[in-house]
């Protein structure tokens, strides 16, 4: 699936191609605001966080979602301190 994406180490949007499956992907059901982090993939190195609302995914180079152990709240804080 062809989607864009927000590039924060070359400060650009893009389009990439990715597959979200359970091996790579995070979801959380429990989203009431347009800003509550809604997945979590790893891609490329990378992690993608995608809220909730109609804003364009972010992407991360050098984090996982292992590295922020699964969670939600340590993904919002992620995109907070670098965006």
């Amino acid at each position: 699936m062809e989607i864009s994406i927000y590039n924060l180490l070359k400060g650009r949007l893009e389009t990439i191609d990715i597959k979200f499956t359970e091996q790579n992907t995070t979801w959380f059901d429990d989203c009431e605001h347009n800003d509550d982090v809604y997945m979590i993939t790893d891609f490329d190195g990378g992690i993608l966080i995608r809220e909730f609302g109609y804003s364009y995914p972010i992407w991360i180079d050098g984090e996982t979602r292992a590295d922020i152990a699964y969670d939600k709240q340590k993904a919002k804080g992620l995109k907070c301190m670098i965006c």
